[in-house]
């Protein structure tokens, strides 16, 4: 399986809280909602359809995963949020036990072995594997060198500090631009592949 990783992201590299003000308010984060004056459901919209469409499963760390299970099952009818209901669903985390897996179709992965079960899952045929949000999750993904794919909706915004999906290990990690696709709101919906990666 590739293992996707799909975000909105600002110019200053922040991922926190996307989509509402009470998302994420770690460290103080003031701008929560701050993707939806640039959302456009063509270009951005499109490609969130299209890794879903590409995906078998999903991986989400336990803040993004509880974001999400709070808000998909109760939109059921959209075919999005079908999809999003039905697909397999992995959830990383060291707090979470199986009786708080209230969305369908979810499995957790124990946070102390996440970097060996995502490896397996990893060298398992199938599709892709997509991650959305996440940063803790992603910033561990692409420290091991295990992101295949990376999707990044860059809005002309510029947040002054917050959340990354980065490593700030020092590591130069070069990739290539396979796509990039700019939407009338000023989107620019980037698609990189590590160049190791083949």
């Amino acid at each position: 399986m590739r293992i996707v990783v799909s975000e909105f992201i600002s110019l200053d590299g922040v991922v926190q809280a996307p989509g509402g003000p009470d998302e994420d308010t770690d460290g103080g984060f003031a701008h929560g909602g701050w993707s939806h004056p640039f959302f456009d459901p063509e270009a951005v919209g499109g490609a969130f359809d299209d890794a879903l469409a590409k995906a078998d499963a999903l991986l989400f760390g336990r803040r993004t995963w509880q974001t999400m299970a709070a808000a998909w099952p109760e939109r059921a009818g959209d075919p999005f949020a079908d999809r999003m209901n039905a697909i397999p669903k992995h959830v990383v985390s060291r707090t979470l036990d199986e009786s708080a897996l209230t969305w369908e179709n979810t499995t957790l992965i124990a946070g102390d072995k996440a970097v060996a079960r995502i490896r397996e899952l990893h060298g398992t045929d199938g599709g892709d594997l997509l991650v959305m949000g996440s940063p803790t999750l992603v910033r561990t993904l692409l420290h091991e060198g295990l992101v295949d794919e990376l999707r990044l909706m860059v809005m002309p915004v510029i947040l002054g500090g917050g959340k990354t999906i980065f490593p700030g290990d020092g590591a130069l990690r070069t990739l290539e631009l396979v796509s990039t696709v700019t939407s009338a709101a000023g989107v620019h919906v980037c698609t990189y592949r590590p160049v190791d990666k083949g």
